[in-house]
């Protein structure tokens, strides 16, 4: 059993019990990322959601869809492929079909042997990474969902695979900037939603940080500014590795200045 799996399930049911309450035309309000509306969001998920399960369920076919995905993306932009892509449905039945998706996936991911590699738009990855993603990017955009909506994350020990993911790409930040890191990864101690102790990394005085996994996870995924949290960052390497830190793929983002990214 894919854990991981389990816990995508989990993080995406947290957003859409917030979501399936919501009016139509709060799915077009712009949210404090990007301005991002909730339609946006759900776009998004669904799609690259649909995406993870096609490598599984189909290779073929998805390596076929990635080359003109690509292509129309390069010729538009993400969002309006997005958006077409998803057929212009939006507002709750958008809302329904992400969620009829997502629960039929991970149910198939459950059963999936986690080692399995499986093609993506870069590198292939194994199933537990390649859910452990889907995971990440719920998250993270659900984060600018509970943040328009000034509703509270109650988080759980399934964002564990997201942690994870910030420590895993400490080499990432730099590679995706053209940079070498000045330093190894510094230790990071993270405090569970649970109460559990997670530690990543060779144990340091001088360069550590230190704190709550959620706030850790925020900055990692760029939703928070470090400055926005209550992470305790020592040394020259943590410091910087923590003001451009980013686990997701892609091109070099600027995580949100202070102040900028807020629970309304």
């Amino acid at each position: 059993m894919l854990q991981e799996a389990l816990d995508f399930k989990t993080e995406s049911d947290a957003l859409y019990a917030l979501m399936r309450e919501m009016d139509e035309a709060g799915f077009d309000a712009p949210t404090q990322f990007k301005g991002w509306t909730l339609n946006n969001v759900l776009e998004h998920l669904h799609m690259w959601n649909w995406a993870a399960n096609e490598s599984y369920v189909d290779e073929h076919n998805f390596a076929a869809w990635l080359s003109e995905a690509m292509t129309a993306i390069g010729q538009s932009s993400m969002r309006a492929y997005e958006a077409d892509w998803n057929g212009g449905v939006k507002g709750r039945d958008l809302l329904e079909k992400w969620y009829g998706f997502y629960t039929d996936m991970a149910a198939r991911f459950v059963e999936i042997d986690p080692k399995k590699r499986l093609k993506w738009a870069g590198p292939d990855m194994s199933a537990r990474s390649s859910i452990s993603a889907r995971l990440m990017e719920t998250w993270a955009h659900g984060q600018e969902v509970f943040d328009q909506l000034g509703a509270v994350r109650d988080n759980k020990d399934t964002i564990r695979s997201i942690a994870v993911l910030g420590t895993n790409t400490f080499g990432w930040t730099y590679a995706t900037r053209g940079e070498t890191p000045p330093g190894p990864m510094p230790f990071v101690k993270l405090t569970a939603p649970s109460g559990d102790v997670w530690e990543f990394g060779a144990a340091s005085d001088d360069e550590r940080i230190e704190g709550a996994a959620a706030d850790f996870c925020q900055v990692v995924t760029q939703v928070r500014n470090i400055a926005d949290t209550h992470l305790t960052v020592t040394g020259a390497v943590a410091t910087d590795w923590m003001s451009k830190a980013q686990c997701f793929a892609g091109a070099p983002e600027t995580p949100p200045a202070p102040g900028t990214r807020f629970t309304k």
